[in-house]
């Protein structure tokens, strides 16, 4: 690996390599054998019952007490989808993303499940939170369940071509032939289909225009969405990724197409102001990317859809060359 090829490694936040028997390249994502974990302590508002709830972060070892807006550790590329919200002068937790003990370390659990508050005259919500983790950042204090792509700032930088995305897990679900659909303001629905948890890497070339909005080519592709139970866990599954316009590959899915403006992933622009990721169209082959999003889910369908009891472990993420 030569200096250059090191130097965007550490960029992106990604760490070491090894060289396995077959002669491939591995590259272990920075906190991607998740055996570190920051952990935040706080206390949700006297009238929902004044508890304390634990928040975990994919981060160096640490404790941090209070209800002060976590920024990502800038040593870590992650994010989860533990985050604390602030509705009508409330505090409330979601914890959706837990470290569980393998082994001599640690894995990620993502869950899915339903987060509740009640305050009689005062707020009635009801959210399906599905367990996530990702690159990139939330914003917090919550405050609203609207537009949710809109909190999150996806992707961070990276400019490398890597063939396919390593990772253990296993996944539990009961398999529901339906889904439910909550929001937290409107009456739950049922929302046709089973669940699946989802493996998403998407390299896009990213360039902005004089008035801050953001557009994207997309480079690579790796996806796969898991369905059956997986009691033991399946180590060093790799799922391939794919470059330039991959509509007629026989491993594309409707899910790998490019994105929607209605369904966008959303970036911090160069004048700080949130903005879409328009994504225009495929990028030619041997493109480089500018940026990496990666994200795992334990329900596929985006925010408040999912099926509660879901979960999904993952461990060793890495990537390989």
């Amino acid at each position: 690996m030569n200096r250059i090829f090191t130097a965007l490694m550490v960029a992106a936040g990604l760490g070491t390599t090894a060289l396995p028997a077959s002669g491939q390249k591995t590259v272990n994502i920075a906190f991607g054998d998740f055996d570190r974990w920051t952990v935040r302590e706080i206390k949700e508002s006297g009238v929902i019952g004044g508890n304390v709830r634990y928040l975990y972060e994919i981060a160096p070892g640490d404790t941090i007490k209070g209800d002060a807006p976590y920024r990502r550790n800038p040593k870590s590329p992650w994010r989860t989808s533990n985050v604390m919200a602030k509705v009508s002068g409330i505090t409330k937790c979601s914890a959706t993303v837990f470290p569980e003990r393998r082994g001599d370390g640690f894995c990620a659990r993502l869950d899915t499940k339903m987060e509740t508050v009640k305050v009689l005259g005062i707020v009635n919500i009801s959210v399906l939170a599905s367990g996530s983790i990702f690159f990139g950042e939330m914003l917090e204090p919550i405050k609203d369940t609207k537009n949710p792509l809109a909190k999150l700032n996806h992707g961070v930088p990276f400019t490398d071509r890597p063939t396919a995305l390593v990772l253990d897990y296993k996944f539990r679900t009961d398999g529901s032939a339906n889904r439910i659909k909550a929001t937290g303001f409107s009456a739950q629905k049922t929302v046709p289909g089973q669940d699946y948890a989802d493996v998403l890497l998407l390299l896009q070339k990213r360039w902005e225009d004089a008035d801050g909005n953001v557009y994207a080519q997309r480079v690579g592709t790796a996806n796969e969405r898991f369905g059956k139970n997986t009691p033991e866990w399946i180590d060093g599954h790799a799922i391939p990724v794919l470059y330039g316009d991959i509509t007629g590959n026989p491993a594309f899915r409707p899910q790998m197409g490019l994105v929607p403006d209605e369904r966008a992933y959303w970036c911090r622009n160069s004048k700080g102001r949130m903005v879409p990721i328009h994504e225009t169209g495929w990028a030619p082959e041997g493109e480089r990317p500018t940026h990496m999003i990666l994200q795992m889910s334990s329900s596929y369908d985006g925010a408040y859809v999912g099926t509660v009891g879901n979960s999904l472990w993952v461990d060793n993420v890495k990537l390989q060359y």
